[in-house]
């Protein structure tokens, strides 16, 4: 009776070991023969048929056409190719986010230098040489913007204040040249500490400040924001494979070959289990991912909301006209209270010996007029922005289905897939996102109580980045300067070593467009959502060189 039972139990498993073989024969193996040639290997060793597949690790025991030496070497190469394929989707929202930055670099960069070129072009055209010795002043004030703007440690309210101050200086020596050179690093001192009190520039100084600080903190934040979130793509792309998910791609992509089903796609969900498994800890990244991509589209709106960006940069010169007007226009009496104040060498209260009463000046001060401004210039279009940044919103939860797109059965053939051990239809159901969801995965084994250590200090970076952002929406200053160890730094770009991949386009993600840059027509001086630039009237500028000419 035992040995009956034996001798079915051995007729069963042969009659299971030979059910995929046509009729019982034997099948060829040429099919595996030319695919494994075709990857670039040797055929020494590979099988003419079928044998029995007792020494395979990873595949099925069937019968087979891989040896075990084939199994391994397969095994290697789906490792190299799926970490491949993971990199190139990585590279392609890399690209992505490279391409937003030089779109905004080049459009906030072409207003920021627009202005400084207006400033000086008009200043000369009205001054000519007197503007020139005091041409540093205002040099100064753009290159410390632009600093700033590329990630520099640097409080803009300050630079500000310190532009003012000197602006001031340069102003009070005019006022009476010929005594100039009396007045003492301690009259000037105290000078500038009347200023909130005396406010000799009017209203211009605030108003610019409010304005022009907020604009430039939204400015560096939006790109650092796309520098940090290309970096972190980059790490997370770059984690290596584990062995468990190894394995597992194995079985999905090449052990069809081994069992001669080379022409069988895997089933839709079990190739989306198997990379929900091995992209669990990548998933985990798509709460702090959201809410960066989120905070960063609520920063670009910002860009379009009135006073708009290029508004309040052409604004630079203009605010300078007004105060350098007010305080031609008070002069008087400003010098009045500060000689009464200072002294002559920053004694408070002493009688100035440069000038017990300013004189008068001859010139008389106009209302200011706005006119359109002719310079064209880059623009930045928001809309265009906003729709890339959504694009790859949801990037790390898409990814899986991404990667198992073309390369699956589509449902309506869900009975003639390989499902890991044959072709037939795939049972299981399909897994969450994110490690915690993976503990009852069939196709990877994974240990959820033990998260990927880069890819958690990435979700970190996420975090901070994403509190910076919403710290410049709401106008408050941030300091990158603890960032330049991880990051590129601000205004540097994201090409380095091989982060800007050209070639054929990635299997995941948005194509890479080019920057889109747009240039003003004649009929067409206006930036989206913003209101008409403006520019200093003539009349303005000669005046402004009537006070300057009391230098000489």
């Amino acid at each position: 009776m035992d040995l009956t039972a034996v001798a079915l139990l051995v007729s069963l498993i042969s009659v299971s070991l030979s059910a995929d073989n046509a009729g019982g024969k034997v099948r060829s193996c040429t099919e595996v023969r030319q695919f494994y040639s075709g990857k670039g290997f040797t055929l020494n060793g590979v099988p003419q048929s079928e044998i029995s597949g007792e020494h395979l690790r990873i595949c099925p025991q069937g019968y087979t056409c891989c040896t075990s030496a084939m199994e391994e070497t397969l095994s290697n190469l789906s490792r190299r190719e799926f970490e491949g394929l993971v990199r190139e989707a990585g590279r392609s929202i890399q690209a992505s986010l490279n391409a937003q930055y030089r779109t905004f670099d080049t459009y906030f960069l072409e207003l920021l230098n627009g202005s400084e070129r207006w400033l000086e072009e008009a200043f000369v055209a009205a001054l000519g040489d007197l503007y020139r010795p005091n041409a540093g002043v205002f040099r100064d004030l753009y290159a410390d913007l632009r600093r700033y703007y590329s990630g520099a440690s640097l409080n803009l309210e300050e630079v500000l204040d310190e532009f003012w101050m000197r602006l001031l200086e340069r102003l009070l020596k005019a006022s009476d040249p010929e005594t100039a050179s009396l007045l003492s690093d301690d009259f000037l001192e105290c000078a500038s500490k009347q200023t909130e009190t005396l406010r000799p520039f009017g209203d211009a100084p605030r108003e610019l400040k409010t304005k022009l600080v907020r604009a430039f903190i939204a400015a560096r934040a939006f790109v650092q924001g796309l520098n940090v979130a290309g970096e972190i793509v980059r790490k997370v792309s770059q984690v290596p494979l584990s062995l468990e998910c190894n394995r597992a791609i194995m079985k999905l992509v090449y052990c069809p070959h081994c069992r001669n089903l080379g022409s069988v796609k895997p089933c839709t969900n079990y190739c989306k289990n198997v990379m929900k498994g091995c992209l669990a800890n990548q998933a985990d990244l798509d709460t702090e991912w959201q809410s960066l991509i989120e905070t960063m589209l609520q920063v670009a709106s910002s860009f379009g909301a009135e006073p708009s960006m290029d508004t309040v940069i052409y604004s630079i010169p203009v605010r300078i006209s007004e105060a350098v007007l007010t305080m031609q226009e008070n002069m008087e009496i400003y010098t009045s209270k500060v000689f009464k104040a200072c002294g002559d060498r920053g004694e408070e209260g002493t009688p100035s010996s440069i000038s017990e009463e300013p004189k008068k000046k001859a010139s008389t001060v106009t209302a200011l007029e706005y006119k359109p401004i002719p310079k064209s210039a880059a623009r930045l279009e928001v809309t265009d922005v906003s729709s890339k940044l959504k694009e790859m919103q949801f990037y790390w939860i898409q990814l899986p289905s991404a990667l198992c797109s073309g390369k699956t059965a589509s449902s309506t053939n869900s009975d003639k897939c390989w499902n890991g051990i044959t072709k037939a239809s795939y049972l299981p159901e399909v897994m969450g996102d994110g490690l915690a969801n993976q503990i009852n995965n069939p196709e990877v084994e994974i240990d959820i109580t033990k998260p990927d250590r880069t890819i958690r200090q990435q979700i970190m970076l996420l975090k901070i980045m994403s509190n910076r952002l919403k710290n410049a929406l709401d106008g408050n200053d941030v300091d990158f300067q603890d960032t330049s160890d991880d990051f590129s730094g601000s205004g540097s770009g994201m090409c380095a070593d091989h982060l800007c991949v050209r070639g054929r386009p990635p299997v995941f993600g948005p194509k890479t467009d080019r920057p889109k840059l747009y240039a003003y027509g004649p009929e067409n001086k206006r930036v989206k959502g913003s209101g008409n630039q403006i520019q200093p009237s003539v009349i303005l500028l000669v005046l402004l060189l009537a006070t300057l000419l009391l230098r000489q």
